[in-house]
């Protein structure tokens, strides 16, 4: 299956898990710093309607800051209510919009901040290996804003629930999503993960 075609089951497979979510439930914090669930949820919706010519916009509106940009769409695509929020993504489950960047990146975008959402809810999102393995591979080799090569150099991760192994070095051993979300910098999950790799991916993230 093609990138794109993983992202539409993916985008799919999170509005079917996260209809399940109350209301307090999207005000807990999310995985990722400083976001509740439902602005993790925004910022979701916000790459998924995102084209190269309104990142640009933006990019350019926001003083060249990334994440001046981040913090405005968040607070502009979070004006709305859940229900609308998980309606707008559903809309766009078949889509490939996306701001400028490989392909890859956003299918790692789509499983880390659906997991960064479902992590500390209790959720679970029904991903598929195939998705997940992929986002992995992706998200390994990848530097600018997720910061993932650096952190993971010189460890071996091995998921122990799919067939998937990288690395070279002291093991970080538990998921595949486990894993992926501490290759994204996640230190919340370090917990769940063994192996004498462990305290290294700590002190990087």
């Amino acid at each position: 299956m093609g990138t794109w075609e993983l992202i539409a089951t993916e985008r799919a497979r999170l509005v079917e898990a996260l209809t399940k979510l109350d209301d307090d439930q999207w005000a807990v914090p999310s995985l990722c710093a400083g976001w509740s669930t439902k602005d993790t949820l925004a910022h979701i919706v916000s790459t998924a309607e995102m084209t190269p010519p309104r990142f640009f916009a933006g990019l350019a509106g926001s003083g060249f800051s990334f994440g001046r940009l981040m913090a405005r769409n968040v607070a502009a695509v979070g004006a709305d209510p859940v229900p609308r929020l998980l309606a707008r993504l559903e809309a766009k489950v078949h889509d490939r919009n996306a701001p400028p960047g490989p392909t890859g990146s956003w299918l790692v975008e789509t499983v880390a901040h659906g997991e960064d959402i479902a992590y500390p809810t209790g959720t679970t999102i029904a991903h598929s290996e195939e998705a997940l393995v992929a986002a992995a591979d992706a998200a390994k080799n990848t530097q600018p804003l997720l910061g993932a090569k650096k952190r993971v150099a010189g460890l071996r991760l091995s998921a122990d629930d799919v067939d998937w192994t990288t690395g070279v070095g002291p093991e970080v051993r538990g998921p595949i999503r486990t894993l992926l979300l501490a290759m994204v910098g996640r230190p919340t999950v370090l917990g769940d993960l063994q192996g004498d790799g462990v305290p290294t991916l700590q002190a990087r993230s």
